[in-house]
């Protein structure tokens, strides 16, 4: 059999068959889901957030006691400081305000993962520590990017697509001067490791290592250690989570997740 002739009649008609695989392969990953997620938010925000009124800051990474954490969007305005935490998922979303962990349901498996809002907390909280503005003008965002429906009723903080805009639109009060709002942008830009991906995968590295029970962990307040305890009392007796060793001054605690 001549190989050449079988390439050049059968193979090469089908050159673009590898490439198309390929894209087929990659839009489905997660990375690139959340890689449009974060570009719908964006797009979002530039046609309907003005620059000169709402100061964008994309992809922030702040230095925290227990290592660093990871903001997906910051605008500053004289209405207040909006931190935007986005999620790109799919399925059913279930979750209440309050509760530590929501549901994920797509057919009949679910999972469980952790509330963005308490997520996104950590990241005012570290927001707030770097900056000289009372904690009311920061303002906490959630918005869903993906194909998920939520079938829970969520508080108003938590949107979907361009809806996060909406909120952000709804505080009328100016509660920063010009000034503030410069000296907050300044700060904030001045306070963040540099957007390289070398500080993205140091970032993602101290994530497994707090996400392994095993590992040494430190207090995301005071910097102190994290020893594992066994709550005694309340509906929680019995159960395990990590407590700082500096309590009674320190009361921060975590779950073993």
């Amino acid at each position: 059999m001549d190989h050449s002739l079988f390439i050049n009649e059968v193979l090469r008609p089908l050159w673009w068959v590898i490439p198309v695989v390929f894209l087929i392969g990659l839009i489905k990953t997660p990375w690139f889901k959340g890689l449009c997620g974060e570009a719908l938010v964006k797009a979002a925000a530039k046609f309907r957030l003005p620059a000169e009124t709402y100061r964008p800051i994309h992809n922030v990474t702040l230095p925290t006691p227990d290592g660093s954490t990871q903001i997906d969007h910051i605008f500053v305005s004289r209405f207040g400081i909006f931190v935007v935490e986005t999620k790109n998922m799919k399925g059913w979303i279930f979750g209440e305000e309050h509760q530590a962990q929501w549901t994920q349901k797509i057919y009949r498996k679910s999972f469980r993962f952790q509330n963005p809002l308490r997520q996104n907390y950590k990241h005012v909280k570290a927001l707030e520590k770097g900056l000289d503005v009372p904690s009311a003008v920061i303002h906490s965002i959630v918005v869903f990017t993906g194909s998920e429906k939520l079938k829970t009723k969520m508080p108003k903080n938590v949107t979907r697509g361009g809806g996060y805009v909406n909120y952000i639109k709804s505080f009328q009060e100016v509660v920063l001067s010009e000034a503030q709002v410069q000296e907050v942008f300044t700060k904030i830009q001045a306070g963040r490791l540099a957007p390289t991906r070398e500080s993205h995968r140091a970032h993602v590295a101290r994530l497994k290592t707090r996400s392994d029970p095993n590992a040494q962990r430190k207090c995301p307040k005071c910097g102190s250690s994290m020893v594992l305890r066994t709550s005694k009392r309340g509906k929680n007796v019995g159960n395990q989570f990590w407590g700082c060793t500096g309590y009674p001054k320190c009361k921060v605690v975590q779950s073993l997740s």
